[in-house]
């Protein structure tokens, strides 16, 4: 039987039991280095592209002050029911990352904001990406973290990458097969194609999604950067969340975290 053709964003609670291995270990690291890199005060935050609102989730838990925003209405309405169902409350909101603006009734001004596994990637042009810097930039108070986190490419990389997950919840298994095929250097998009096995109720199906990301090296990532002064690196991790291990931000390997200070005007 061939996969269904399906947006996984549509099926925001197969997505998020890919993805929710890794949110504790996240949230302690956000938490972990805005103190260390920040000043530490305040608790109000701001998600880009929040999704299935995991992160959003555990961050309420914590006592945070949530606001986050994402392009599909699916994630939206899963997120704002999952967070109604423990009891807490987040602002969220149907926007894109590129020109996102901040609804009646909520302040900028944020402490933190983040923006991880590599969704900034689906930006596909230098304007909208550096849009979305700005806009978040505009967003942070002075002093503010912002942790933007994504995958390099390597160009010279021949032939297709394959990552495969197996994650279960409440007698739900999804296996995920996800394939990444070299990148055009020249138009900077590299093909993704990702396969959900779900087996719900005793019933399996397969679901596949194929999109496009935006490709970065080192280089290209540091001169987007420097096209938005009022963030200023402060320091490089990798996806390992390990404050007592920064990295060197170059191309050595491939999951950067970077932590954005905004400047004083």
């Amino acid at each position: 039987m061939p996969p269904e053709k399906r947006d996984w964003y549509d099926t925001p609670l197969y997505y998020d039991i890919i993805f929710d291995d890794g949110t504790v270990q996240e949230a302690d690291f956000l938490e972990g280095a805005f103190v260390k890199h920040g000043d530490g005060k305040g608790r109000r935050l701001l998600e880009p592209a929040c999704g299935s609102g995991r992160l959003a989730l555990e961050m309420a838990r914590r006592g945070w002050d949530v606001s986050g925003f994402d392009g599909n209405a699916h994630m939206i309405e899963f997120a704002t029911k999952r967070l109604a169902g423990a009891g807490l409350k987040a602002r969220l909101w149907e926007d894109w990352m590129q020109s996102f603006a901040l609804p009646k009734g909520v302040k900028g001004g944020f402490d933190l904001a983040h923006c991880l596994v590599s969704t900034f990637k689906y930006l596909h042009t230098e304007k909208n990406a550096a849009e979305c810097l700005r806009r978040v930039a505009a967003s942070l108070r002075p002093g503010g973290l912002f942790f933007l986190g994504l995958h390099l490419t390597d160009y010279d990389r021949g032939g297709a990458e394959h990552e495969r997950w197996v994650a279960k919840r409440d007698g739900i298994e999804v296996v995920c097969n996800t394939h990444t095929w070299p990148a055009d250097p020249k138009a900077r998009l590299e093909d993704l194609r990702t396969r959900l096995k779900v087996t719900d109720a005793g019933r399996t199906h397969v679901q596949e999604t194929r999109w496009q990301f935006r490709t970065y090296n080192a280089a290209q990532l540091k001169a987007l950067l420097r096209k938005v002064p009022e963030l200023e690196l402060q320091e490089c991790y990798d996806f390992t969340h390990d404050l007592a291990a920064p990295r060197r931000f170059d191309d050595s390997y491939a999951d950067v975290l970077l932590v954005l200070r905004k400047q004083q005007p």
